[in-house]
């Protein structure tokens, strides 16, 4: 059985908000892409740590983010999470972002819709989403 599907049955079992993390943090973890075809021209492995990373032209072929654990990384903002609430296959998330320009913080809405692909949902603007497909890296 997949790890995304054992975890959503784990979230619907467990109460507790402390072990829904534990059980489900690395779900939404990877690097996604709009166009499930561009993850070789969006990503790339840099350093010593074969780090994914984006490749210089990345913004060209619709772009895409780096989940982590406790970060969300773009091509031009970086992230810390400062909170994170589950509800079955949603996630809402409150990060702080860095540019080179600005200190902000942001809510991210995110609905999985299969394993390897899931939508940015904005709240508040009916039928608007955003979908990203997984990179196998």
């Amino acid at each position: 059985m997949d790890r995304l599907f054992k975890c959503t049955a784990a979230a619907m079992v467990m109460t507790g908000s402390i072990f829904l993390k534990q059980a489900c943090a690395a779900d939404f973890a990877g690097a996604w892409v709009t166009n499930a075809d561009a993850c070789q021209r969006v990503f790339t492995r840099k350093g010593r740590a074969n780090q994914v990373g984006f490749t210089e032209f990345s913004d060209q072929y619709g772009g895409g983010v780096i989940i982590e654990a406790d970060r969300l990384k773009g091509k031009f903002a970086n992230c810390k999470i400062k909170s994170r609430k589950e509800d079955g296959m949603n996630v809402n998330i409150v990060a702080a972002c860095a540019t080179d320009i600005m200190l902000s913080n942001v809510q991210f809405s995110l609905k999985l819709l299969e394993p390897n692909k899931i939508a940015r949902v904005f709240p508040g603007a009916m039928d608007m989403e955003i979908n990203y497909y997984r990179c196998p890296m």
